[in-house]
């Protein structure tokens, strides 16, 4: 993954209102090319078809949630590796504890602010980077 660029993210998102948000944080102002799913099942399938960057995921979800979803994901070739960033208002520190020994590299709380959406991941993308 050594200095790869972030440009595809893979968003599972339960919420139309957060996913239209969030579509003009990372992609208007971030630049991402985003692929978005409403649920854990959803973004499972769409994996399937699609290897993003990035997987971006809410936590409470219906259907499936982020964390079995993540489970699930890990499972698919190829997407052993694949960074993960889980979104939640869930913040806890045993929470994000919690996220973090399912395998994601860091928990951005909710409410996001939409203008530093974007710098926030690619921060997040570019420590990764430099232990990679």
């Amino acid at each position: 993954m050594a200095n790869k660029p972030l440009t595809q993210i893979l968003y599972a998102e339960d919420e139309a209102d957060i996913r239209v948000i969030a579509k003009i944080a990372l992609e208007d102002i971030g630049g991402f090319q985003v692929k978005y799913c409403s649920n854990g099942k959803e973004l499972i399938d769409t994996a399937k078809n699609y290897k993003p960057d990035l997987i971006l995921i809410d936590v409470m979800m219906p259907i499936m949630d982020g964390p079995a979803a993540l489970l699930e994901i890990r499972k698919l070739p190829g997407y052993e590796f694949i960074p993960a960033i889980f979104m939640t208002a869930k913040v806890q520190s045993n929470e994000i504890n919690a996220y973090k020994s399912l395998g994601a590299i860091d928990v951005i709380s909710k409410p996001f602010d939409p203008m530093s959406l974007a710098d926030t991941i690619k921060g997040i993308w570019n420590k990764i980077e430099e232990t990679a």
